[in-house]
C-alpha cells in the first residue's frame, strides 16, 4: 500500500533485484496484516535509505518513458493531482470511482489483445506499458501486475479478474483468470481459494426474484365472463325539493347575527362545558355581536406595520383554537366576517415538527396567511423560542400571533360601523381537508353558499327559533361548524358544545346534557353512540324523549348502521324513538349531500339494503339475504338536500350516468356547496366543474356538478345509499373494495351483539 505512495519516483530508479524482492515481500506482509503500518514504513525506510537521493532527484517527465533495461517493471504517466498527494494520504487505488474506471479501460484493451487480465489490486499510481512487460526468469523478482491502467481510463468496463504478485518461496503455477486466460504467477493458497470462490455462479440479481410476479402484473386482466353486469336503465338527474320561501329571511348570515344581537341580546347562543361537564360560560347573542364588533374594529384599525394597516379586506387569517374553547372561536369567526376577512380554522399545532401541522403550514403559506388569532391560554401552551415568541413551526410561514381576549380588543369609535352586506359570491371562509395521501387543501365557501346551506339545513331539519342543540362534533369544520356555529345563529338556537376531552372522561355526557337541557336536536358520530353504549350501565336515570332528531354525521360509513341499531335497541326504553335517528352524508366539497328526515317532516320510512359483496366488488347492486356471509348491510342517508340536483356517474374516465343497479360517484349541483380548492385551478376544474353526460355523450345540464367523493346509488323512494368513498377505494385484480369495510370489520370485533354478516 505505502510502496505505491512513492512508486512514481521509485520506479524511475534502477533498484537492485534483492531490494525490489524485499519491498514486494514487505508489501504482502502489510496487506495480509502480518505487520503494522508503522513497522512497514520503518522497514521500508531502511531498505530505501541509500537510494533516497536518487529518488528525490528523478524528473517527473521520466515517469511516462520506458523503464531502464534490466528492470522487471515499468510505469506510466501519473496526473499532477496524484503526484502532489502526500505520502500520508489514502491510497488512490481504493477510491471506487477511479479504480472502476481504471479496470474498465485496462480490461477493454486486454480483451482485444488476449493478454493476461489485470488484478483488482493493481495500483493506479504505479503502472507501465504492458507491451514492455517481460516475466522474470528467476524467483528473485516476483511479477508486478499493477501496470498499465491510467492511459485507458475512459474505456468501458468488461468483467474483472483477480491476480496479484506473491513473495519469494511460493511455487510457480499456471493461473486462470475469470475469463479463462492463463497467467503465469506465483500464488498463495489463499489467492487460489479466492479465485475459486469468484468462479462460483453468482446469485441472480434482485429483480430476477420478482420477474414472474412482475410479468404477472403486466398481464392484462381478462374480465370474468360470468361476472355480474349492470342491467338497469340509465338513471337521470334527481331533483331535490325546492327551497321554501321564508318570510323575513335575513339577506346574509351577518344580517341574522346583527338582528339577534340587537333585538334578542340576552338570548343564549352557546354554552361551553369544562372537562367535568360543568357549564363554565354561556355566550349570549348580544355578547357575540359586541365582541365580534370589537374584534373587527381592532383587526382593521389597530394592527399596523410600518404605519400601514396590517390587514385589508379579503386577506386570510388563521384561527387557532382548541376544541375546548368554542366561545372564543365563535367570536373570532364572526369578527373576521364583519371585518371582511377570510377565516381559515385550523388545528392547534402540537409540536414544532408535527407532520400533520406541516401540511397545515403549506396551506397557510399558499393562502398568504400572515396573522393567527388565538387565546391567551392557547398561546401559552404553544412552543416558544428563546426570545419568548411562538416558534415558527416547520413548514409554516412566519405568523404574527394576536390574542383576542377582551383586554386586547379596542372599543370601536362611535362613528365606525361594519358593512353588513348581502350574501355574495366572495369567499366567506376556507375549510381545510386532508386527502388520503396526507396533503392538505383549502376548500373555499362563498357567502352565498354559506347562506344557502343554512337555508337548506333549516328546511331539511325543521329548525326553529330558540331550539336547543347538543353538538358533540368539532365546531371548526364540517357538520360541527355547519350546525353548531352557522345554522344555529341563523335560527337563534342555543348550542350546548360537548368538548372531546369530556367525552373521553364521560362518554355519557352528551346524553346527560340532552336530558338536562331538554335538547331537541343532537349532532353526533357513530363513535359517540358506540362509546355511550359501553358506559350506559353506569347511568340509568336519563331520558331521550325530548329528542326529535339525532343527526348521525357519519351515517354514510358502513359501520354506522351497527351503532345506530345497537343504540336504538338499548335506549328505546329510555324515550328514544326509532324515527329520531337521522343518518346523513356529506363531503367537504359539496357540504351536506343528503339527510334522513323525521316522519313528522314528511320523510319516507327508513331504508335498509342487504347487498351481495361479490357483486358490489364489480360495481353492481344485487339484493341478497342476510343468511349469507358475503353480504353487506347498509342504511339509507335520506333524501338529497332541498334545492339540489344529484346524479350518479361512473368512477373512471368520462362521467357517464350510471344505470339504476350500478354503483358510481355521487355528484351534486347546488348553490349550497363549496366553490373551489384555494389556489389550485387544475383539480378545482376536475372536482367542482364536472359535466355529467348521457350514454350518447350529451351533457345532462348546462350547470356544472361537484364531485362528492361518495360512492353509492339511489334506491326506492329516492333514498340515497352510500357504500364507500373514493378516497378509500382499493382495486385488486379488477375488483373494487372499500377501506371503510376493513375498519368496520375491526370495529365489529367487540363484545356487542350487533355484528352484521359479511363485516
Amino acid at each position: 500500500m505505502a510502496a505505491e505512495r512513492g512508486g512514481c519516483a521509485l520506479e524511475a530508479v534502477p533498484l537492485p533485484p534483492e531490494v525490489r524482492e524485499s519491498l514486494a515481500e514487505l508489501e504482502l506482509e502489510l496487506s495480509e496484516g502480518d505487520i503494522t503500518q508503522k513497522g512497514y514504513e520503518k522497514k521500508r525506510a531502511k531498505l530505501l535509505a541509500r537510494y533516497i537521493p536518487l529518488i528525490q532527484g528523478v524528473d517527473p517527465s521520466l515517469q511516462a518513458e520506458n523503464r531502464v533495461s534490466g528492470s522487471s517493471q515499468a510505469t506510466a504517466a501519473v496526473s499532477k493531482q496524484q503526484k502532489s498527494r502526500s505520502t500520508n494520504s489514502r491510497d488512490e487505488r481504493f477510491r471506487s470511482d477511479v479504480h472502476t474506471e481504471a479496470v474498465q479501460a485496462a480490461l477493454a484493451k486486454y480483451k482485444e489483445r488476449k493478454m493476461p487480465m489485470p488484478s483488482k489490486r493493481r495500483s493506479v499510481l504505479v503502472h507501465s506499458s504492458v507491451e514492455t512487460y517481460t516475466p522474470p526468469e528467476n524467483h528473485s523478482a516476483p511479477p508486478d501486475v499493477t501496470t498499465g491502467l491510467v492511459e485507458y481510463l475512459h474505456h468501458e468496463r468488461p468483467q474483472v479478474a483477480s491476480v496479484r504478485g506473491v513473495p519469494r518461496g511460493y511455487s510457480s503455477s499456471i493461473l486462470e483468470t475469470a475469463d479463462g486466460v492463463p497467467v503465469n504467477s506465483r500464488v498463495s493458497s489463499k489467492i487460489q481459494q479466492l479465485l475459486n470462490t469468484l468462479k462460483r455462479p453468482k446469485r441472480p440479481p434482485l429483480k430476477e426474484f420478482f420477474v414472474d410476479d412482475f410479468e404477472e402484473l403486466l398481464e392484462v386482466q381478462q374480465p370474468d365472463p360470468n361476472q355480474p353486469k349492470p342491467e338497469g336503465n340509465q338513471v337521470n338527474v334527481l331533483k331535490g325539493e325546492p327551497l321554501g320561501v321564508v318570510t323575513n329571511w335575513p339577506p346574509s348570515l351577518l344580517a341574522a347575527l346583527q338582528r339577534w344581537g340587537t333585538t334578542q341580546p340576552k338570548a343564549p347562543c352557546l354554552t361551553a362545558l369544562d372537562t367535568t361537564g360543568k357549564a363554565i360560560y354561556t355566550l349570549t347573542y348580544g355578547k357575540l355581536w359586541s365582541r365580534s364588533l370589537k374584534l373587527a374594529y381592532t383587526l382593521l384599525n389597530k394592527l399596523t406595520t410600518k404605519n400601514e394597516p396590517l390587514l385589508k379586506p379579503g386577506d386570510r387569517v388563521a384561527l387557532v383554537f382548541p376544541n375546548s374553547d368554542p366561545v372564543m372561536f365563535m367570536v373570532a369567526f364572526y369578527g373576521c366576517l364583519l371585518a371582511e376577512l377570510i377565516p381559515v380554522p385550523i388545528e392547534v399545532p402540537l409540536t414544532r415538527k408535527d407532520a400533520g401541522s406541516q401540511q397545515i403550514g403549506f396551506l397557510l403559506g399558499s393562502c398568504g396567511v400572515t396573522l393567527a388569532l388565538t387565546t391567551d391560554a392557547c398561546q401559552k401552551g404553544l412552543p416558544k423560542a428563546q426570545t419568548g415568541e411562538v416558534v415558527t413551526f416547520k413548514g409554516w410561514p412566519h405568523l404574527i400571533w394576536f390574542v383576542i381576549d377582551g383586554k386586547h380588543l379596542a372599543k370601536p369609535a362611535k362613528d365606525w360601523h361594519p358593512q353588513v352586506r348581502d350574501a355574495s359570491s366572495e369567499i366567506a371562509y376556507i375549510e381545510y381537508k386532508t386527502s388520503k395521501e396526507g396533503s392538505t387543501v383549502g376548500i373555499t365557501v362563498s357567502h352565498a353558499s354559506m347562506l344557502a346551506h343554512c337555508h337548506a339545513l333549516t328546511q331539511a331539519c325543521g329548525y326553529s327559533e330558540a331550539e336547543t342543540l347538543t353538538n358533540v362534533l368539532d365546531f371548526k369544520r364540517e357538520a360541527g361548524l355547519w350546525h353548531g356555529v352557522l345554522t344555529s345563529v341563523m335560527n337563534r338556537m342555543h348550542v350546548i358544545s360537548i368538548p372531546y376531552a369530556l367525552m373521553k372522561v364521560n362518554p355519557l355526557s352528551w346524553i346527560q346534557k340532552v336530558c338536562s337541557y331538554k335538547a331537541r336536536v343532537a349532532v353526533v358520530k357513530s363513535r359517540d353512540m358506540h362509546w355511550s353504549l359501553l358506559a350506559q350501565r353506569d347511568q340509568r336515570d336519563v331520558s331521550l324523549s325530548s329528542l326529535r332528531m339525532l343527526i348521525v354525521a357519519d351515517g354514510a360509513n358502513p359501520w354506522s348502521i351497527s351503532s345506530c341499531d345497537a343504540f336504538l335497541n338499548v335506549f328505546q326504553s329510555r324515550g328514544l324513538r326509532p324515527e329520531v335517528i337521522c343518518p346523513c352524508a356529506s363531503s367537504s366539497e359539496a357540504l351536506t349531500v343528503a339527510i334522513r328526515r323525521p316522519s313528522e317532516l314528511g320523510g319516507p320510512p327508513p331504508g335498509k339494503a342487504v347487498l351481495s359483496m361479490n357483486c358490489l366488488s364489480f360495481g353492481v347492486i344485487r339484493v341478497d339475504t342476510e343468511e349469507k356471509l358475503s353480504v353487506l348491510t347498509v342504511q339509507d342517508v335520506g333524501q338529497i338536500m332541498p334545492g339540489a340536483n344529484m346524479c350518479v356517474v361512473k368512477v373512471d374516465g368520462t362521467p357517464y350516468l350510471c344505470k339504476a343497479d350500478e354503483v358510481g360517484e355521487i355528484c351534486v349541483n347546488s348553490g349550497a356547496s363549496g366553490t373551489a380548492y384555494f389556489g389550485l385551478l387544475g383539480i378545482t376544474k376536475n372536482v367542482f366543474e364536472a359535466i355529467p353526460v348521457t350514454a350518447a355523450g350529451m351533457p345532462v345540464s348546462d350547470q356544472p356538478f361537484t364531485r362528492t367523493g361518495l360512492l353509492g346509488f339511489v334506491g326506492p323512494d329516492y333514498l340515497v345509499f352510500v357504500v364507500g368513498k373514493l378516497d378509500g377505494l382499493m382495486t385488486v385484480s379488477g375488483r373494487r373494495h372499500n377501506a371503510d369495510d376493513v375498519v368496520a370489520t375491526a370495529l365489529a370485533v367487540e363484545p356487542m351483539k350487533f355484528v352484521y354478516r359479511g363485516r
